[in-house]
Parts: C-alpha cells; structure tokens; sequence
C-alpha cells in the first residue's frame, strides 16, 4: 500500500477549500532507470472524493500529470463533523483510499 494522501480542508463563508497531496511515482513508460530499461508505465488513472458519502469530484488522469500530484477543488455547504474520502486507482491496480473529518 502507498503513503497516505495527506488531506487539509479549511472552510471559510460556507465554502470548503480542499487540498490533496498524493504521493505517487507516476510513471509514463518513457523514463529509463540507471541502468538504461525503460521504468513500466504506472499512473494515477481514476480519483475520487465524496463528502458524506455523495460524490464532490471525479476525475480520469493519465501519464500527463506530475509525479505526487497535487489537487486542489472547492465544495459549498460542507460543515465541521463531515467526512471526505478520497479514493484513487492506478494502471497497476493498486489503489488508496484515506478520510478526513472535517474541522
């Protein structure tokens, strides 16, 4: 299993600021290692988070993004005692899944 997605939702005149640092390798297929072979493809290919159970983003990536992205996105009508899930799969099939409840 990954490194926790490290989470922080700060809400500020009933909007929520979330922010999302996932730690991945995202692989393109196109790097080579110190010995000169092409590193597999591995990335981020589906992400998804929902405040109490109803979905507030999903998204598709692709070998596009950056290594560890960074994702931020705003919700309205979130409160203190609510819980986010954030939810991603790899082309690999390894996935993650971390909550935070909300401050």
């Amino acid at each position: 299993m990954s490194t926790p997605t490290r989470m922080r939702a700060i809400t500020k005149d009933g909007v929520t600021d979330i922010r999302l640092l996932m730690t991945h390798p995202m692989d393109s297929g196109l790097r080579k290692d110190a010995s000169g072979q092409l590193v597999p493809q591995r990335y981020i290919t589906d992400v998804k988070a929902t405040l109490n159970g109803r979905t507030v983003l999903a998204a598709k990536w692709s070998v596009a993004v950056s290594q560890d992205p960074f994702l931020w996105f705003r919700v309205r009508g979130a409160k203190a005692g609510d819980k986010l899930s954030v939810e991603w799969h790899d082309s690999t099939g390894d996935s993650r899944s971390d909550d935070l409840v909300l401050a």
